[in-house]
């Protein structure tokens, strides 16, 4: 009962708290398999932003639950937000999991595994499900651990700060995740330190409010914040290529955040500002704390700062009581942002937020229609962004293979996707390519092969 998959539904820190559980099985002596109908244990790591994305996890248990049948020994456990959400309440739904692990327990699914696989070799039964929610102080510097597989990947992840202490009206998020919680600097530059030596390039800080990071924790010295202090010191890892961070909140943009990217060599110009709302109306609604004025003047005080600035966002629409009116801001701040690209999310209830119970709850066909619409709008925009980019040269990290394998790919500074020729041994390198076409969502190109030395790429029958 050694072999473990984990499969991972939602965001990047869902990904990074993947992660991080299969390093700490991995040491504990399991093994992290590929495919599922290999393994012993299944354990899903779940979101719950979404009532649908608990569906879905929901539905993905009730059918691997019916591998009981064929294997007794089978282990199913449900990991993260999903778990935090509902508890022990998930037992009504599937009676027969093993493990209910929440968000701040990562850490002990392997003591917990291992507890079952002891009662298992005994012959001892389990009982009820082993079922672990509660909050633990300090739980937030246990996800540091990385697979151990070899060389470093290119690009990682680093968890700097978790849970939230906004309120805004339609997010379960404080609920699944719990209050503000910061990692160390020191032990979060020391980790960066150890990813670059094993051949990192990049590196995303991840949080649940990322630009919130140590500000209960460390004093703002000079004008500058707990995070931007933190970005000083990621930047001077020797071996770092690049930063990138997610998921920030408006609040958290100040001047000083704005001039980061004007001196920061490392901080790639691409950032991730949700403003779910152009009407200020709605925003005030969602308790979001800011104005369409000021989302704006953050916006131009980036641009400012560095002129090739890429802008990605979240987008709600049909929230509780939107009208025409409120969706023609939000579709004109879009246009006027011109975002390289965007998550458009149609308001749907979300049971034990405020949202949920607001009046003017907005009819399906209408966030249907608003939806597409929205999605037209962006999409003109990407593609407009991508196009104005053929014909330059861009400087790429390459990670590895595409998903054809018979071309590479890498993302270009401003985090656009890039596909081209090239050769295994420039995996981890910045190389400069120009750009040939554009779709909406990826660039195509060719190695400037005069440039830094370098030599014509293998042909790609020879990956």
């Amino acid at each position: 009962m050694n072999r473990v998959h984990i499969k991972t539904y939602g965001c990047q820190m869902n990904e990074r708290d993947s992660e991080a559980v299969a390093a700490m099985l991995r040491a504990r002596g399991y093994r992290i398999v590929a495919d599922e109908d290999e393994c012993d244990v299944l354990l899903l790591n779940t979101c719950s932003v979404r009532d649908a994305a608990e569906q879905k996890a929901i539905g993905k248990a009730g059918y691997s639950l019916s591998r009981k049948k064929r294997n007794p020994d089978f282990v199913l456990g449900i990991l993260g937000c999903m778990a935090q959400n509902r508890g022990a309440g998930l037992l009504d739904r599937l009676p027969d999991v093993d493990l209910i692990v929440g968000t701040q327990k990562f850490h002990r699914v392997p003591d917990y595994l291992d507890n079952l696989r002891a009662a298992r070799e005994s012959g001892i039964p389990l009982g009820e499900a082993i079922v672990d929610t509660a909050e633990e102080e300090g739980s937030q510097n246990t996800i540091r651990d990385h697979m151990d597989d070899g060389e470093g990947r290119v690009c990682a992840f680093v968890s700097i700060q978790q849970g939230c202490n906004m309120d805004c009206a339609f997010c379960i998020v404080p609920t699944t995740r719990g209050d503000e919680r910061s990692r160390p600097m020191d032990d979060i530059v020391r980790e960066c330190e150890e990813l670059a030596a094993r051949g990192t390039r990049e590196i995303t800080l991840l949080g649940q409010i990322v630009t919130s990071y140590g500000r209960r924790d460390y004093p703002h010295t000079g004008g500058v914040s707990p995070f931007v202090q933190l970005l000083d010191r990621v930047n001077a890892v020797p071996g770092l290529e690049r930063i990138r961070f997610t998921s920030p909140h408006p609040r958290g943009f100040r001047q000083d955040l704005a001039d980061a990217f004007a001196r920061l060599p490392s901080l790639g110009e691409h950032v991730h500002l949700p403003v779910q709302s152009g009407s200020d109306r709605i925003l005030r609604a969602m308790k979001r704390p800011y104005t369409r004025a000021r989302y704006l003047e953050i916006v131009q005080s980036l641009r400012a700062a560095q002129p090739a600035m890429a802008f990605s966002t979240d987008v709600i629409v049909g929230f509780p009581g939107e009208t025409d009116e409120d969706f023609e801001e939000t579709r004109a701040l879009c246009q006027a942002v011109n975002y390289d690209m965007a998550y458009i999310f149609k308001y749907s209830v979300r049971t034990g937020t405020p949202a949920a119970s607001m009046p003017g709850q907005v009819p399906d066909e209408v966030r249907e229609e608003r939806n597409r619409v929205l999605l037209e709008v962006l999409r003109e925009g990407s593609l407009r962004r991508s196009q104005a980019l053929v014909g330059t040269v861009q400087e790429v990290l390459v990670e590895g293979p595409d998903k054809t394998g018979q071309r590479f790919m890498g993302r270009t500074r401003g985090n656009r996707t890039t596909v081209f020729e090239s050769a295994p041994r420039l995996v981890g390198t910045l190389v400069p390519v120009e750009i040939t076409r554009a779709s909406v969502s990826t660039l195509y190109g060719d190695l400037v092969l005069a440039r830094d030395g370098l030599q014509s790429p293998e042909p790609a029958a020879s990956l």
